[in-house]
């Protein structure tokens, strides 16, 4: 999704240090691959219909693609998919997000969506097969979402998966440590 954008020489790593992000040091070391904070503005609404995998529930385990996008398994064999902080990061001010269409099946490696912003436009892929069974239409009005938490209130798709063993038993799927690891290579 954002290898053309991400080569370590154009873009700094960045770590979390309470509100605001500081660049690293020339070593390049994540401390955190994505923040939890929402901006000020946004209220998050207690009948939406992710908001209980947002706010009550855990989730099962949080995997990533090297394209900076993660899954997260929940114990309802569904999992919510969006993109990592360093892509949100890496796309600058996000002025545009595509969604992908209620009931439609995807598989692994399809595009569910897209993103724009100032610097380009990316496309978005499931690193899961399954239906989506919700999206986030407050991207649609407020894409600059995904900038300020793209983790968490920044989801873009919700899947009911075929086979949640396509995440915890994926050669592909990175954990949060190799996540790390392949950031430092870039």
């Amino acid at each position: 999704m954002f290898k053309s954008l991400l080569r370590s020489s154009s873009i700094p790593l960045r770590t979390f240090a309470g509100p605001s992000f500081v660049s690293t040091t020339s070593s390049h070391v994540l401390r955190c691959a994505f923040t939890t904070t929402t901006p000020h503005t946004y209220k998050a609404d207690k009948n939406s219909h992710a908001y209980k995998y947002l706010h009550e529930k855990q989730p099962i385990v949080t995997k990533f693609t090297e394209e900076h996008e993660y899954v997260k398994l929940y114990d309802d064999d569904s999992a919510l998919i969006g993109i990592t902080q360093y892509a949100a990061q890496a796309l600058g001010d996000v002025t545009f997000v595509e969604l992908p269409e209620l009931g439609t099946r995807v598989e692994i490696g399809e595009t569910l969506g897209s993103v724009e912003s100032v610097k380009s436009a990316s496309e978005i892929y499931s690193p899961v097969s399954g239906e989506i069974v919700g999206v986030n239409e407050i991207l649609e009005s407020e894409p600059g979402l995904l900038n300020h938490d793209p983790t968490v209130e920044g989801w873009i798709a919700h899947i009911k998966l075929e086979d949640t063993r396509q995440i915890t038993d994926s050669e592909t799927l990175l954990s949060s440590e190799d996540y790390a690891k392949s950031l430092e290579e870039d």
